[in-house]
């Protein structure tokens, strides 16, 4: 059968239309039984099961509806008694861009309409050119098909045969009998991806947030998947689009194992049911609901060292969470975005801010800032700083000068040590009609590779040592009210 293509000036609109036949269903597709397993990454792995009859020797069979963006080198076929000889994708989609540019050195009919009488005139040509624009030869003249609203069309006797209207994958194989059987393909794509979405309820006065999860599923495969059986994998697979992602919210990882399936290193998340997966389409399915989960909310201000603020710093605000199962979530959780929500006076539920998670194991503490206070300030000042004389000279480096082999002269280089002694003042101010907890952090006392000896002489308020870098304080600011902390460091820089 002929089909016949109808081009406005050969940038229009196009319509395929076949004689006797009605319009094809947009809903229609050649695929089969389709299983998609979809990781993070914008990387797929599509296998597609269809009933066919295969010929007895070698024959070929195209696979219409395949992804746009198939990797055609990660290809499997099989099908009971038939092995594969050759493959090849035609990804050189029907357009009406392509169809003129594939005309070239070809004939066409060209069908004019008199806007005045409604009669139309048909002409034969051959299309010459398409480099900007489209240029014929009709008879002993060479005309330019103009884009000038007059109603002109070009007819097109068929499709080129390199010309598809859908992504199509032709498999030649080689079979020992006859017969209708299952053949499956399977391949890998980019252009399927997913990632996941939080909506977190916090609770202030209860202390918990309630939480659900959506998978966001995106496709710019150019092809719809139909009623695809759907696999989730959370994690980080190596491939060529692949990188290492952090969790920088996360202040402990988890130790418990989730009660989900796992492949190798990965979490499986599969969706409950069979879905459509359309082109340029962006879908979300929910996969965790999860209600009371012990939370707190937390300010913070981390100050750098010699940090002098010449203005109050407003803290984060952030909200401290544990996905434990005791904590009442007791999942892992797929790296994402959690939007918290707070209910105002009248009980309405209102954004309050988000943050992005990596891949969270089951029993990690989370703690996620959300904004920066309104009500809550803190200033950092350098208040004193003076050099302490140790009065001790210590060797730093000793230089040998070898000549044949042997020692010829030795240099030793002494230089003093100096130490600094510095009094950081902190002054926290809050506006809030309660009392709040900061957790204060002094930070860059390890000094890199370059000094790591250093001493706390005083603190007004007991703290912890987080790391080298790092010593936290839990300071209470009453409420309307002003508190001054100070610590006192000695340090060689």
């Amino acid at each position: 059968m002929k089909f016949r293509k109808l081009v406005k000036s050969g940038v229009g609109a196009l319509a395929l239309v076949s004689a006797g036949a009605a319009a094809q269903d947009p809903d229609s597709t050649a695929q089969g039984d389709v299983s998609v397993t979809i990781y993070n990454g914008d990387l797929a792995v599509v296998q597609d099961v269809r009933s066919l009859d295969i010929a007895s020797g070698r024959s070929t069979i195209a696979f219409p509806d395949v992804s746009a963006r198939i990797r055609p080198e990660t290809l499997s076929f099989v099908a009971d008694g038939a092995g594969i000889v050759e493959q090849n994708f035609d990804f050189d989609l029907l357009t009406p861009t392509k169809l003129m540019e594939k005309a070239i050195g070809q004939t066409v009919t060209l069908v004019r309409t008199n806007p005045a009488t409604g009669a139309e005139t048909r002409e034969r040509a051959e299309v010459l050119s398409t480099a900007g624009g489209v240029v014929v030869r009709i008879g002993d003249r060479i005309e330019v098909l103009r884009d000038d609203g007059l109603p002109t069309r070009v007819v097109f006797d068929e499709v080129p045969p390199n010309l598809r209207a859908r992504p199509t994958l032709s498999v030649t194989v080689e079979s020992a009998r006859a017969g209708r059987r299952p053949a499956a393909i399977r391949y890998l794509t980019p252009g399927l991806g997913w990632s996941a979405d939080y909506v977190a309820l916090f609770d202030d006065q209860r202390g918990t947030i309630d939480m659900q999860g959506w998978v966001t599923l995106t496709n710019t495969t150019g092809t719809t998947f139909h009623s695809a059986d759907t696999l989730l994998v959370a994690g980080n697979p190596n491939n060529r689009g692949s990188r290492r992602s952090g969790n920088p919210g996360m202040v402990r990882p988890g130790t418990q194992t989730a009660e989900r399936e796992r492949l190798g290193d990965f979490y499986l998340y599969p969706l409950a049911e069979r879905t459509t997966i359309a082109n340029a389409q962006t879908k979300q399915v929910g996969f965790l609901d999860a209600t009371a989960i012990s939370a707190n909310k937390q300010y913070a201000r981390m100050v750098g060292w010699l940090d002098t603020d010449r203005q109050p710093q407003p803290v984060d605000s952030r909200i401290q969470f544990n996905t434990s199962r005791d904590g009442g979530l007791g999942d892992a959780l797929p790296a994402g975005t959690i939007r918290f929500y707070q209910r105002d006076s009248q009980g309405n539920p209102q954004f309050i801010g988000e943050n992005g998670i990596g891949h969270t194991p089951m029993g990690s503490l989370l703690q996620l800032d959300t904004g920066t206070a309104f009500d809550v300030y803190v200033q950092a000042e350098v208040e004193d700083r003076e050099k302490i004389d140790s009065g001790e000279w210590r060797r730093a480096a000793q230089y040998k000068v070898f000549r044949d082999g042997e020692e010829f002269e030795r240099v030793d280089v002494e230089r003093p040590i100096e130490y600094w002694q510095t009094i950081m003042r902190y002054t926290l101010t809050n506006a809030r009609s309660e009392p709040v907890t900061v957790q204060l952090v002094q930070d860059g006392l390890g000094g890199g590779n370059f000094w790591r000896d250093w001493r706390l002489v005083s603190e007004d308020v007991p703290g912890e040592q987080a790391n080298a870098e790092r010593r936290v304080w839990q300071v209470t600011v009453p409420a309307n009210g002003e508190r001054v902390v100070r610590a006192t460091f000695q340090t060689r820089y």
